[in-house]
């Protein structure tokens, strides 16, 4: 038997330099697809669904880019992966770390071809990103001990993370924004309690932050619009039982009396049910599920503001951040944990009305409005904010700040270049490529602002060979400029997260010598 049936038909393999070619051009392709996203005057994409309503994301997101696509090639869903993490773990620089570690495959893949082995470039690849990590925290910036000088970094990292996305025009107003959210949640990482309510209409300068928490649902008719000291019950549970509803079920009467007396019965039941509720001693009932006419008369006649079909984000970020816990028996009040807070009234924004919580029991509560000329700026204006809310309150943790216009990355390759020079045997060569990989980025951010990046690269290369020098591309003059005047600054924990995932997955690709496509199992035939 021929070595080459171990597999059944429909599967393939490809070995050695095939299954290598496959995974360096599969994660380069996904590299250049991000690449003009990166920076300031990076440019959006458009993603349009196949399914139904065809709905359309604009976005210079590189981690909600790479995640709509369907992709075959299994190294390109490595950097699809990274790209996620980095999201997770950080919030910002999912594009940076996919064409980084496009780069060094890129490179690589030139010294594959000058017969250098892969083990070889990852031992390489390796003592570069220490060097290259060293080389950075050498030169971090850390205000911890200053609080107002701490402020005035975040501010920065704000503008510098909003500055590339669709809020740049107004990145002043949102920055002081997030900042303001996030020192409210008191050094927690915790995004649950800063909620983000998107109400099309006006412009994007018109958005604000509140304090304390709005629901996007109506009084009731009837309802008391302003109870003040209010005590919640959160509740998931069915209050639409006042008439019969069984389903698949037949009831037989003789006689309307006895469909009268179900009724009756049904009522009775709901009753019972609404002075259990009322027993609690609360004066705001919360419902995941409908409230039908019935049981919101008799709330209402007890003076019980009841607010029904809260959807469950809602409710579950309403009972964080008023303490209370979310119930669904009540047959036991004492156990029941409520929810506290000082007012709850009726607003308007635009032209709808919404319920506001305020004085949570929760001090870090607070609500962001987010008003915008349609549903896809807001959908955009709300990722944007989603990536500095999670970039500062990292920052608010690990406290140490670097600059940024592709400073760090020049800071990186000039003693990853020393390094080369110090080392010996082809490992040198493998270090080198690091380096040219690292200034891809401001290479990238240059082009990406139509500018010469030949030139200045070169210029920002000489500029660093000086001691303590802070250039990085300026591309509002199109020049080398100064970022410590400028005022672009970015967390260290980003460009840490970038540097390491980068290197891991590119180390990963570069192991495969094999690439094997499994058949999927098919449903044996039982007839």
């Amino acid at each position: 038997m021929p070595i080459d049936k171990i597999f059944k038909d429909d599967a393939s393999e490809e070995k050695g330099e095939r299954a290598r070619m496959a995974s360096f051009v599969g994660a380069m392709a996904i590299s250049d697809l991000v690449k003009s996203t990166l920076g300031p005057k990076g440019m959006d994409k458009i993603l349009q669904s196949t399914g139904r309503g065809h709905a359309v994301t604009v976005t210079n997101d590189g981690a909600t880019i790479l995640k709509s696509l369907h992709i075959d090639n299994p190294a390109a869903k490595v950097l699809v992966d990274i790209s996620k993490v980095q999201d997770d773990e950080v919030g910002d620089g999912t594009t940076s770390v996919v064409v980084l570690a496009g780069e060094l495959l890129r490179e690589a893949e030139k010294l594959v071809a000058s017969k250098i082995h892969p083990m070889t470039i990852i031992a390489g690849y390796r003592m570069a990103s220490e060097c290259a990590r060293d080389a950075l925290l050498k030169r971090v910036i850390d205000n911890k001990d200053n609080a107002e000088m701490f402020r005035s970094d975040l501010l920065k990292i704000a503008m510098t993370t909003l500055c590339s996305k669709i809020l740049s025009q107004d990145k002043e107003h949102f920055a002081e924004m997030a900042v303001d959210a996030v020192f409210r949640l008191k050094g927690s990482t915790n995004l649950e309690a800063i909620q983000i309510i998107k109400k099309p209409g006006g412009t994007l300068r018109d958005s604000f932050l509140d304090e304390g928490f709005i629901l996007d649902k109506k009084i009731g008719i009837g309802q008391p619009k302003r109870i003040e000291n209010a005590k919640i019950l959160v509740a998931n549970t069915a209050m639409d039982t006042d008439k019969v509803k069984i389903y698949g079920a037949r009831v037989r009467v003789d006689s309307m009396t006895k469909v009268a007396e179900i009724e009756g019965a049904e009522k009775e039941k709901m009753k019972d049910k609404v002075k259990k509720i009322i027993a609690h001693g609360i004066n705001c009932f919360v419902n995941r599920q409908l409230i039908y006419n019935f049981p919101e008369e008799l709330f209402a006649d007890a003076g019980i503001l009841a607010i029904e079909h809260a959807d469950f984000e809602g409710i579950e970020r309403l009972g964080l951040v008023t303490g209370g816990e979310i119930a669904s028996t009540f047959d036991n009040p004492e156990s029941v944990k409520l929810g506290h807070c000082k007012l709850i009234e009726e607003i308007m924004i635009g032209e709808d009305k919404l319920i506001h919580f305020s004085g949570c029991e929760m001090g870090q509560a607070c609500s962001i409005v987010l008003r915008g000329a349609s549903h896809h700026v807001l959908d955009e204006a709300e990722r944007s904010l989603h990536d500095a809310l999670c970039v500062l309150s990292q920052t608010v943790n690990d406290t140490r700040v670097l600059l940024g216009g592709g400073w760090p990355e020049m800071v990186m390759a000039k003693e990853v270049d020393e390094l080369a020079r110090k080392t010996a045997g082809k490992k040198s060569h493998a270090i080198e490529a690091f380096s040219r990989a690292l200034v891809a980025i401001p290479t990238t951010i240059a082009d990406n602002a139509g500018l010469d990046s030949a030139e200045l690269v070169a210029q920002l290369r000489a500029e660093h060979h000086t001691e303590g020098c802070n250039a990085g591309i300026d591309v509002i003059s199109g020049s080398v400029g100064d970022m410590e005047e400028r005022g672009i600054y970015e967390a260290f924990k980003v460009k840490q997260a970038v540097l390491l995932s980068a290197t891991e997955a590119s180390e990963m690709i570069l192991r495969v010598d094999e690439i094997i496509t499994c058949a999927p199992r098919r449903r044996e035939d039982r007839m």
